[in-house]
């Protein structure tokens, strides 16, 4: 499984993949929780980014705060990029661990039931992997107005 790297959503598709509204992407822009590309007036997401909303809605779904998720964010920013790639090309798979406080990323089943074990806290699970393959299992699309365009551009370039 391949994470498209080139590929944009509209937020009609991520609302669709994420299972969050419209509205509640277009509030997270507006505070700067995760704030897509503009193509003219239409939003257009990464799928880097797409993961990300998913992974958000899992957290709002467990009743994590816009603070703590913004602290989980930042760490998945960090961290993500070269830990997704890494695990989808060897089909491992990634779990978010966080209490709110401290936040992993494991591949490792022993140490993620370590991490449940030893905690002071209730720990909150999110599989990061599954979030990706509900991106890559979207049934093809229309593609957004840029992909479109920046594809006549070749085809006249040659």
């Amino acid at each position: 499984m391949v994470l498209p790297s080139e590929e944009r959503y509209t937020s009609n598709e991520v609302s669709r993949i994420s299972g969050v509204s419209l509205r509640q992407l277009q509030w997270w822009d507006e505070r700067k929780v995760v704030s897509p590309r503009q193509d003219g007036h239409k939003r257009v997401y990464a799928p880097e980014e797409v993961v990300e909303i998913s992974v958000i809605a899992e957290l709002r779904r467990k009743g994590f705060s816009l603070q703590k998720i913004r602290r989980v964010l930042k760490y998945l920013q960090k961290e993500m990029s070269k830990r997704l790639s890494d695990s989808i090309a060897s089909e491992s798979e990634i779990h978010l661990l966080t209490d709110g406080k401290s936040i992993f990323l494991e591949e490792s089943s022993n140490r993620i039931i370590d991490l449940l074990k030893n905690a002071r806290q209730p720990m909150f699970l999110v599989c990061v992997t599954d979030q990706v393959r509900r991106l890559t299992a979207t049934p093809l699309r229309k593609p957004a107005k840029s992909e479109t365009a920046s594809a006549i551009r070749k085809v006249r370039a040659l």
